[in-house]
């Protein structure tokens, strides 16, 4: 075998990808990893926050696998080869110990993405991968059927197999581009217009910008469209200089998109989804008898969540004075005072782009995909993994995971 030639080139050096790699070299395979920035592991260094969701920890796959919509049917064999419990034991076993937190997400014990993508670095050293960085793949060669080799920046390498995992197009600044869907066309396969799918939301009104930073713990917020009701979520809610983030907020994404093809998209806050209208009037007019000779401004800070009470005062002062004494505010005014806290109104105005995504979809149909392999279905020595495949999930370790599972199926190069 020539110094160019390999058994498999992986081209991509994300988590799917180093996850080929390895299980390749672990096998005995002369593997080399392509890649396009000067650093292994980009988008992986920065995932979760910098804390890196590794999985979620639902060890029933039913369960786990219907977070993957229609193509669960797919992905009971991949996750059979490599499930969640693989993935425990991937880390652990590695010396980097698993902790999970709320919604079953699994992060590093470390808390730090980067000791993620070292244990992949010591796996690399250990095989002796072959890697050449800032060395972006210029154009795939096909002969018969097959792909033949690759030319890059720096040369054109040969190999029997080839691992594609190039990402998808979320967080642009590591490098994912969208290259590989372009080769997949030109490889003969279709591919699914990538959309950004978990990613913040977009509030017109300038109220809300002003709550940049502030959160709220355990709303409940309802999507209108055409002022009619379309669904409601409860969770956490964070408040941006753009609008709304959290993971509820990223996870409802993919619906309020599809809600804005239809209509005008309104949205409004319960801060007491567990109170009724009633209970809650009580709870403020007690509050206001406590301190009956304080102001309004003085007063609103015990009744309403933190952090609220400057944009809620300025919203109701066209009811409320702001230095009217309480004992002097009418039921009716409290009523505006229910009301508001009860449906804190926002308009949607659209989805932030790919810049902030989390996940995008998009990418080949797993219908061309033999997923028992990752093998494309179009070319014999291609394998497909990762966000090059058009999956929806929702945030929470599911992206991940799916990155892990399909890196090592395709890692064990079966025909």
């Amino acid at each position: 075998m020539g110094e160019n030639a390999y058994d498999c080139i992986v081209i991509g050096g994300g988590a799917s990808g180093l996850m080929a790699a390895v299980t390749l070299a672990k096998d005995g395979k002369k593997v080399l990893i392509l890649e396009k920035n000067k650093e292994l592991g980009k988008k992986l260094k920065i995932s979760g926050g910098g804390r890196c969701n590794i999985t979620n920890a639902e060890y029933d796959e039913h369960i786990f696998l219907k977070n993957y919509g229609d193509d669960a049917k797919y992905l009971y064999t991949p996750l059979s080869a490599f499930g969640i419990a693989d993935t425990f034991s991937f880390f652990e076993s590695r010396g980097l110990s698993l902790v999970v937190e709320a919604r079953k997400r699994a992060f590093p014990i470390t808390q730090k993405a980067l000791d993620v993508f070292k244990i992949f670095e010591k796996e690399i050293q250990k095989y002796k991968i072959d890697v050449k960085l800032d060395n972006p793949v210029k154009k795939i060669i096909k002969r018969d059927g097959l792909i033949d080799s690759v030319e890059t920046s720096h040369g054109s390498f040969k190999a029997d197999n080839f691992v594609l995992c190039t990402g998808g197009l979320s967080h642009p600044e590591t490098g994912s581009t969208g290259d590989g869907f372009k080769w997949l066309v030109d490889l003969g396969h279709s591919v699914v217009k990538p959309t950004p799918s978990i990613v913040p939301l977009r509030v017109e009104e300038s109220y809300v910008h002003a709550l940049s930073g502030t959160s709220l713990s355990f709303m409940k917020i309802t999507f209108f469209v055409d002022d009619k009701k379309a669904f409601s979520k409860k969770g956490k809610i964070l408040f941006t200089h753009f609008g709304l983030s959290s993971p509820l907020v990223l996870n409802c994404a993919k619906q309020v998109g599809d809600l804005l093809h239809t209509g005008f998209v309104t949205a409004a806050i319960d801060m007491y989804p567990d109170t009724d209208i009633g209970s809650l009037d009580a709870s403020i007019r007690n509050t206001f008898d406590q301190y009956k000779n304080k102001s309004f401004k003085n007063v609103i800070k015990e009744i309403v969540p933190d952090g609220m009470h400057h944009v809620l005062l300025d919203l109701l002062k066209q009811y409320i004075s702001a230095e009217e004494k309480v004992h002097s505010i009418t039921k009716e005014q409290r009523r505006s005072i229910v009301d508001l806290l009860k449906s804190f109104p926002m308009t949607i105005s659209g989805l932030m782009g790919f810049d902030r995504a989390v996940i995008a979809d998009g990418g080949v149909p797993l219908s061309e995909i033999d997923t028992k392999t990752m093998r494309s279905k179009k070319v014999g020595n291609l394998y497909i993994t990762g966000d090059l495949l058009h999956v929806n999930r929702p945030s929470g370790g599911y992206s991940l995971q799916l990155c892990w599972t399909t890196g090592f199926v395709a890692g064990k190069l079966r025909k």
